[in-house]
């Protein structure tokens, strides 16, 4: 009993108990927030919405991001370098394309809002096409997006934590470096506003369910 009480009092014992509080807390934030993203991820695709997709995909999207979305360098095809998109998820094409940002028109800091190049069914094949390639962000559910089941002065709160300091107080933008700005949130979709937390176009940071969850988003 006594061998028991030193080892029991040994300095170095409180490290190893807060280091496994640390891990078995990480580790239920984890499953936490699969949780939560499995219940914003509902959206299923079918085989002829990937093929679709792909079609589009290889004649408009290609020359930029490469064949099979894998990327392409500075300069291929006379294009500026577009970005691997394995693995962002339906999430971000539906944001990007829904929005009008791509396909870009022109090189520039960052893609504006533009008058949208595809109706709703080929944005949806195009996400499909993308979300085939690697697992990423869904497209939000309906039920996350219902915002009568929502609390207006929570999401003021969490909006001054989290946004205010580029998107403005008021929501309605303002600049950062480098010539790229916060866009001003007046008239956007709740689905898109929603998109941009969990996949973090352009400087925007990702929101995770283990930052905001899907009722804070």
């Amino acid at each position: 009993m006594k061998a028991l009480s030193q080892r029991r009092r040994h300095p170095l014992a409180a490290i190893a108990l807060l280091l496994l509080g640390l891990l078995v807390t990480g580790g239920l934030y984890a499953v936490a927030g699969t949780v939560n993203e499995a219940k914003a991820q509902t959206t299923t695709y079918s085989a002829q919405d990937v093929e679709e997709g792909e079609k589009l995909f290889a004649a408009n999207c290609a020359t930029c991001h490469g064949l099979g979305a894998v990327g392409a360098p500075e300069g291929a095809h006379g294009n500026q370098a577009g970005p691997s998109l394995i693995g962002v998820g339906a999430a971000a094409v539906d944001f990007q394309v829904g929005t009008g940002r791509m396909p870009m028109q022109m090189t520039g800091p960052q893609a504006p809002v533009k008058p949208v190049q595809f109706n709703e069914e080929q944005t949806r094949q195009l996400a499909a096409y993308v979300a085939s390639l690697g697992a990423g962000p869904s497209v939000p559910s309906e039920e996350v997006l219902d915002t009568t089941q929502g609390n207006a002065a929570n999401g003021g709160e969490l909006f001054r934590t989290n946004c205010a300091m580029c998107h403005n107080a008021a929501a309605a933008g303002g600049a950062l470096t480098r010539g790229k700005y916060a866009p001003s949130l007046e008239g956007v979709s709740a689905e898109h506003i929603y998109e941009a937390m969990v996949t973090g176009p352009q400087n925007m940071p990702v929101f995770n369910d283990a930052n905001i969850t899907p009722e804070g988003k």
